[in-house]
């Protein structure tokens, strides 16, 4: 840190030393008295803060002794607010509908950026011009009107203090001064808007761009404390978070230079190592001075890293000015710059009035030779001076010539400012004379003097102004004594070779509502290179692309974040989204998880292969067991037909045609009628027909027990025990549906969640207890028909049914058993299909089982099918 403050320095004694060509020593107790006059009935006295004069004491390590330099730095863009004034007089006074027959002067004062001097120079405009007498007026002398002033904040405050004891209107081109509650209302009025739109403005500029990562730089003043504490609080509401804010020590003297570069080299180390690429500058006119020493720094300082270019935001009171020792200092850094500053408007006689300024022809002005030195880099020839080194000023330089940080031809806001001042002041008087019928002049020797005014009547007048200025712009102030007027949105362009220009590029128009003030055209906004001439962003990380959602680091502000994928079943469509959300019930979300596709309509249908195969195979199983029908009434007289019990075997294989024929109810668009009646027929139909099967089982056990002599059993034989169990059965499993029926019965419903893309329609059971009841039941009834036919399978008969009803109890209980998981673990329409698979898997088992044995029998060995093969016996 020694060897690099010993290196900057130096660096600031050379850079000292080469900003004045012309070399002098002189050390002054305080400014020469510059000043500009020209008479006129009415004076306007103008503060302006033209020069800077700088006193610094630089202490060389390597030396014992101090390097001590004084010198006037002029601030040579400033001058043009002295052109500008004069410019307006000279419109004012060849104007015959203002003010005839009455001429208007000034008095131009610089305050040199200082306290003293700025008080100096207010109370000199209230004394007499020949001599400094304040209160006392004596003789003859023109009347100040008002007083035009100053720029930063501070001149005007100390302006508008001395001004209040006198009543006298004060025109503020600049910063207004802070009031704190100390002081008394000051009375002046603002050629500038209100700041709350600028404050807006900025803030929907940021907003537009989605520049919600920023650093924000200030001036250690009242105004930056301000701006910090009621401003910024408002764009961190909206969303705006700040990498650092850093306030800037005032540089308008140089007392301790050591302080002033570490500060510098701080602030610029951190703007080069922050990832923002937006930096809001909120300061004055001579804020640019420090911000064009950050650029400076990372070109003289070896270690620096090659510099990352920003956006710079500057408010309405920042120019791109200069002094003299940075006339070779780098400006790209500010290029494309987006800046704002109060609306102006061209005036081509400007610039022809300026083209025609030169010292010969206005030796008048005080102020033209420093300008005209500083600017051009030379020197006029003096005797008290004496010998001097380097070039010499002709007088015949171009101001047009000149870089635009140093000089611009075209009026500037401020500039504009002042000249709406002037046209103000002007029609205030004419209409506070007007106003008086007997206000008439008489002649003597000094020209036309007029009834004496005091300067209190002239603020009725001021606040009540209206008109038109030359440029066609509607001047008026608001009841705060502001200017009623928008703030331009301009776009700064630096080429190369170090030119300037002013792009305005938007508008914050006065007179909309704050939230629709704000227009900008992004399209001819040029950025600076290093961003490939797109826009910049400026983020604390990437952003986080639809599909993704924002999480917030913990302990960082919530412009940091980082991105998390969307949760399955949401989506998040637009970049940064704080949270994913769940699309509408009609759309799903897409694979990416992006956007919501619409779903399709999904139920079990004749027109998909599943359907038509299941439809298929339900006809082809319905015919067989038709065909098994029909050949058993065919054949219902021979043995084997009748040793089974015709009555229950027709019963099962009617209940096992149903069976096959009811899985139809489960294809198709789910109705009232088929939701209903689905179930309620699959539960009854099946129940006669595990009920058949279990009266059969029953019937082969008590036969072959009662042919046991001396059986008890014989009397339980008999066409009216099958029959008995059957419908006893039934009517449990129907009492069973109709209390499903009566309290909640099953309804067509539509199911959105259970299937990516798709609204699967499906009939809800309404009660699943009910239906899980009816499953439960029926496979009790299995289970139990399963027992018995496995203790009877062994029973020696050649027509035993025993042993083929256990295979086809063991075939549905399987069926049945494996239903359960899989129905729970199924989704959509996949359900309706495994449920037809098991009612046909388990009717299929019972038909094969029970029936296909008997059907060879009957048609290929029919010589089986008689009766002794019906009573013999196993060995």
């Amino acid at each position: 840190m020694v060897d690099f403050m010993k290196m900057l320095l130096v660096v600031l004694s050379c850079i000292m030393c080469k900003a004045h060509v012309v070399q002098r020593k002189i050390s002054y107790p305080h400014p020469p008295p510059q000043k500009y006059y020209r008479s006129g009935n009415f004076l306007l006295g103008v503060i302006v803060s033209q020069t800077l004069f700088v006193s610094a004491e630089i202490t060389f390590t390597e030396e014992p002794t101090q390097s001590l330099f004084e010198d006037l730095i002029v601030v040579t863009k400033n001058y043009q607010h002295i052109l500008a004034l004069e410019f307006a007089i000279k419109v004012m006074n060849e104007n015959p509908q203002i003010l005839p027959n009455i001429t208007l002067g000034f008095y131009i004062y610089d305050s040199y950026f200082t306290a003293k001097w700025t008080f100096f120079a207010a109370m000199q405009l209230t004394s007499q011009s020949e001599r400094f007498v304040p209160n006392y007026k004596c003789g003859m002398q023109n009347t100040l009107a008002a007083v035009i002033g100053g720029l930063d904040s501070q001149t005007s405050f100390h302006v508008a203090i001395t001004l209040d004891i006198y009543k006298i209107p004060q025109l503020i081109y600049g910063c207004a001064p802070v009031m704190n509650d100390n002081i008394s209302g000051l009375s002046f009025y603002r050629m500038a808007p209100n700041e709350v739109r600028q404050y807006a403005g900025i803030l929907s500029l940021l907003l537009h761009f989605r520049w919600i990562w920023i650093g924000v730089l200030t001036m250690d003043d009242d105004n930056g404390e301000r701006f910090i504490r009621m401003v910024l609080p408002g764009f961190y509401e909206r969303g705006i978070c700040f990498a650092f804010i850093e306030r800037i020590r005032d540089m308008n003297f140089v007392t301790d230079t050591n302080d002033i570069l570490i500060s510098g080299k701080r602030i610029h180390d951190k703007i080069m190592d922050s990832k923002a690429n937006v930096l809001v500058a909120y300061g004055e006119s001579h804020t640019m001075w420090y911000l064009r020493w950050l650029v400076y720094l990372s070109a003289v300082v070896p270690e620096t890293a090659t510099p990352k270019y920003k956006v710079w935001i500057m408010t309405a009171q920042i120019e791109l000015n200069s002094v003299a020792y940075q006339r070779f200092w780098d400006t790209e850094m500010f290029h494309g710059t987006i800046a704002f500053a109060i609306h102006s408007n061209y005036l081509p006689e400007f610039q022809q009035f300026v083209e025609t300024r030169s010292p010969s022809s206005n030796q008048e002005d005080g102020f033209i030779g420093d300008f005209w030195q500083q600017a051009f880099g030379c020197v006029f020839p003096s005797a008290l001076v004496g010998e001097v080194d380097g070039d010499i000023c002709t007088g015949e330089e171009k101001l047009d010539n000149l870089p635009g940080s140093f000089f611009e031809m075209s009026m500037t806001s401020h500039s504009y400012s002042i000249f709406n001042a002037v046209s103000a002041v002007a029609h205030a008087l004419h209409a506070m004379y007007s106003s008086r019928p007997n206000n008439r002049g008489s002649e003597n020797g000094r020209g036309l003097k007029f009834q004496k005014h005091q300067h209190w009547q002239l603020h009725q007048f001021l606040r009540g102004v209206s008109f038109n200025n030359s440029a066609g712009d509607y001047i008026s102030f608001d009841q705060n004594g502001e200017l009623v007027a928008g703030f331009d949105v301009i776009n700064w362009i630096i080429s190369p070779n170090q030119s300037f220009q002013r792009v305005k590029v938007g508008r914050m128009d006065s007179e909309a509502p704050l939230d629709q003030a704000f227009t900008i055209n992004e399209d001819v906004i040029i950025w600076h290179s290093w961003f490939n001439q797109a826009q910049p962003l400026s983020l604390c990380n990437d952003n986080c692309y639809p599909g993704y959602s924002k999480k917030i680091r913990e302990g960082q502000p919530f412009c940091c974040y980082d991105c998390i994928p969307c949760p399955e079943g949401k989506i998040s469509s637009k970049k940064d989204m704080p949270d994913c959300y769940k699309c509408r019930d009609e759309y799903y979300p897409n694979k990416k998880q992006d956007f919501c596709i619409p779903r399709h309509i999904s139920f079990l249908s004749y027109e998909e292969p599943l359907g038509i195969s299941l439809a298929f195979i339900a006809f082809f199983f319905t015919f067989i067991t038709g065909f098994v029908l029909g050949t058993f009434i065919r054949h219902h007289n021979t043995p084997i037909v009748i040793a089974n019990n015709r009555n229950l075997t027709y019963t099962l294989l009617i209940s096992l045609l149903f069976c096959f024929l009811c899985t139809l109810l489960f294809i198709g668009r789910p109705q009232n009628v088929t939701c209903l009646l689905r179930q309620i027929a699959f539960g009854i139909i099946f129940s006669v027909a595990v009920s058949c099967v279990l009266a059969k089982t029953i019937m082969v056990f008590l036969a072959f027990m009662a042919i046991k002599p001396g059986s008890s059993m014989r009397k339980w034989v008999g066409k009216s025990l099958g029959n008995s169990i059957v419908l006893s059965c039934s009517l449990i499993q129907a009492g069973i549906c109709t209390a499903w029926i009566a309290s909640s019965p099953p309804f067509p419903d539509v199911d959105m969640h259970s299937v990516m893309g798709e609204i699967v329609l499906e009939c809800n059971e309404g009660s699943v207890t009910m239906f899980y009841s009816i499953l439960a039941y029926m496979g009790f009834l299995a289970i139990v028909s399963f027992t018995v036919a496995f203790f009877a399978r062994k029973l020696p008969d050649s027509f035993n049914e025993a042993k083929f009803i256990t295979f086809s109890m063991l075939i549905f209980c399987s069926v049945w058993l494996s239903f359960v998981p899989t129905y729970l673990s199924t989704k959509g329409k996949n359900i309706v299909a495994v449920e037809i698979f098991s009612i046909l898997a388990s009717s299929t088992g019972l038909l094969i089982c029970i029936f296909s044995p008997k059907c060879y029998i009957i048609l290929l060995r029919s010589e089986l099918n008689n009766k002794d093969q019906l009573i013999r016996r196993t060995c």
